[in-house]
C-alpha cells in the first residue's frame, strides 16, 4: 500500500487518540512549533517537520514501555511515509531506539524534545509564567541546578547540539522563539 502524506489535522486527531494527557498533549504543540521555527529558519518543510514534531511521542501515554517502536507500528499501520516514522523513532536514539538521527530534521528533533521541558519548567518558575519574556540566560541558569527539572536529561540536549554544530545559547534561544509562537496554547502566555 502507498504510504499517505499526512495532513497536521490528521496527525493531531491520531495525536489525541492516543493522548488524553493535557501535559503530554502541550508538549506535542510544543515541538511541533519549535521544529516549525526550525524548519523556517533552515528553509525546509515547514508543515512536514510541524506533524513529525507533533507526532513524536504518539505511543507515550499508553505504551511508555514501547516507546518508539509503538508509534512506528502506529504510523505504519495509518501508510505514514518512511522518512517520517524514521525522524518520530530517531528522537529515542540511545534510550529507547538504536535509529541514529542522520537528517537536519532528526538532530532537531533529537536536541530539541528534552529542552521543551526544561524551558517549561523555566518559564512556570518565574513571576511571569511565560516564554514571552524568557531569555536563554534563565534556562542555563537553571540547567546547572541538577535537581531542577532533574528528568530532563541535558546530556541529550547537549549531544543534539552537538550534531547540529550549534552552541547551547542559540539552541535554547531558537527553542524559546519557536514556543513563544504557541504561549497560549500551551500555557505560557503567562501574566506579562
Amino acid at each position: 500500500m502507498n504510504s499517505i502524506i499526512p495532513t497536521r489535522e490528521q496527525a493531531l486527531k491520531l495525536l489525541k487518540k492516543y493522548n488524553k494527557n493535557k501535559n503530554l498533549i502541550k508538549h506535542a504543540l510544543a515541538v511541533e512549533a519549535v521544529m516549525r521555527y526550525f524548519a523556517r529558519k533552515r528553509a525546509d518543510d515547514e508543515e512536514k517537520w510541524g506533524i513529525i514534531g507533533l507526532i513524536h511521542d504518539l505511543d507515550y501515554e499508553q505504551f511508555p514501555e514501547e516507546h518508539c517502536r509503538k508509534t512506528e507500528e502506529i504510523l505504519k499501520e495509518n501508510n505514514w511515509p518512511q522518512e517520517y516514522i524514521r525522524a518520530v523513532v530517531s528522537h529515542g536514539w540511545g534510550i529507547c531506539s538504536d535509529v541514529e538521527p542522520k537528517t537536519e530534521l532528526e538532530k532537531v528533533l533529537y536536541a530539541i524534545d528534552e529542552l521543551t521541558g526544561l524551558v517549561v519548567t523555566t518559564a512556570l518558575v518565574r513571576p511571569s509564567k511565560s516564554v514571552m519574556d524568557l531569555k536563554a540566560k534563565s534556562v542555563k541558569k537553571k540547567w546547572k541546578d541538577k535537581r531542577f527539572a532533574a528528568g530532563v536529561d541535558r546530556s541529550i540536549i547537549d549531544k543534539g547540539a552537538q550534531m547540529l554544530g550549534m552552541e547551547r545559547t542559540e539552541l535554547i534561544t531558537d527553542t524559546i522563539m519557536g514556543m513563544r509562537e504557541v504561549a497560549e496554547e500551551i500555557g505560557l502566555k503567562g501574566v506579562v
